[in-house]
């Protein structure tokens, strides 16, 4: 969490501050004709990717109920959209707020929205404010799962979570705390929380969304803010054996046109995106479209999992941020202390008398 705007000073001050730095402009605006932008090249040709780029936004992946099924928001709903997000940002600076709900029993509770970074506004792709980042299938919705899938993935089926589950999940059971391996991946700091490294990469509707990518005549590397993944992604070779599968995948990238194609398969059954099998195939396709704008399109495939293919896109925006390390082992306390809280309760259930508390 790199940019915060809220300080532990006067509530009223906070608020302000929240009001001043709120952007008068759409982040995210693509425009809607290109006749006079000239793609970016770098010394060898290829269309230039390079920067630190902002995924923000508070356009949700799935579309939701309430717009009708429409592809698009009107600016006036993308308007109460904003100005709702900032009012709850203004709200929870104040040192207690009478609406937000207190923490289930036995929960640790969470930052309130005034340190989350969700994003500002609703993004835009060809002058028109979106309603979700899913395109297809029309409704703007993941498609439900095959039957084998959801046998698969069935609360209980297995002791391991997805790599993007959340803290409290259906999988939480017994033995759940026995090992450090049985958490989720991004709690044990092996790959970024919530799918914010994919692929296919998405927005993470919390903090830390830059990603910063560099390109040679051969590689193209784009590393992550979130936790500290790294794709290094070469151009046309093929794909490695079946066998070798890899966290993020195998990927492979190619230039068509102006558009860098990136097809990753060969995933390993402990990641799981969304539930998808290790046979699920994603294609990315990043197009700069404008001066501080790639448009960034994914469609994933996975038979097993889906009966169809879906499509998302939306905008990544030039920032001047700076990316600071994210050393998420390091700083890792959780783990530690989830472990010796179910020892401390199991010593307690038995009769045992605890010799201190479960964290020092």
């Amino acid at each position: 969490m790199r940019r915060r705007y809220f300080t532990a000073g006067v509530a009223c001050a906070a608020a302000v501050l929240a009001a001043s730095l709120w952007p008068l402009t759409v982040v995210g605006q693509a425009p809607s004709g290109r006749a006079n932008f000239s793609v970016p090249r770098t010394p060898w040709g290829d269309p230039d990717l390079q920067g630190t780029w902002d995924v923000s936004t508070l356009t949700p992946l799935e579309r939701p109920d309430n717009v009708g099924g429409r592809l698009e928001l009107t600016p006036k709903e993308a308007a109460a959209m904003e100005a709702a997000a900032r009012a709850r940002i203004e709200r929870e600076s104040l040192p207690s707020d009478p609406n937000r709900a207190a923490p289930a029993p036995g929960s640790v509770g969470s930052y309130n929205n005034a340190w989350w970074d969700r994003g500002r506004t609703a993004f835009m792709v060809n002058g028109k404010f979106r309603t979700s980042i899913i395109v297809d299938p029309p409704d703007g919705k993941i498609p439900p799962q095959t039957a084998e899938a959801r046998k698969r993935n069935a609360p209980g089926s297995r002791l391991r979570p997805t790599s993007d589950a959340a803290e409290s999940s259906p999988f939480e059971r017994a033995g759940q705390f026995d090992d450090p391996e049985l958490r989720p991946l991004g709690e044990r700091c092996i790959v970024g929380f919530g799918s914010t490294s994919g692929p296919p990469t998405l927005p993470n509707y919390a903090y830390n969304n830059l990603k910063q990518i560099v390109q040679t005549p051969t590689h193209v590397m784009i590393l992550y803010e979130m936790v500290h993944d790294v794709r290094i992604i070469p151009l046309s070779r093929d794909h490695s054996p079946s066998s070798m599968q890899k966290w993020l995948g195998d990927a492979v990238g190619r230039w068509e046109g102006d558009t860098l194609v990136v097809e990753t398969r060969n995933f390993t059954d402990k990641t799981r995106f969304r539930g998808a099998s290790p046979d699920m195939k994603v294609t990315e396709r990043f197009t700069r479209i404008a001066d501080g704008t790639i448009l960034y399109r994914f469609t994933v495939e996975d038979p097993r999992t889906w009966a169809v293919s879906w499509t998302g896109e939306y905008p990544w925006v030039s920032s001047s941020e700076r990316i600071y390390e994210y050393a998420c082992h390091e700083g890792n306390y959780a783990m530690e202390h989830v472990l010796r809280g179910a020892r401390y309760q199991e010593r307690a259930a038995s009769g045992e008398a605890p010799a201190a508390s479960p964290v020092r």
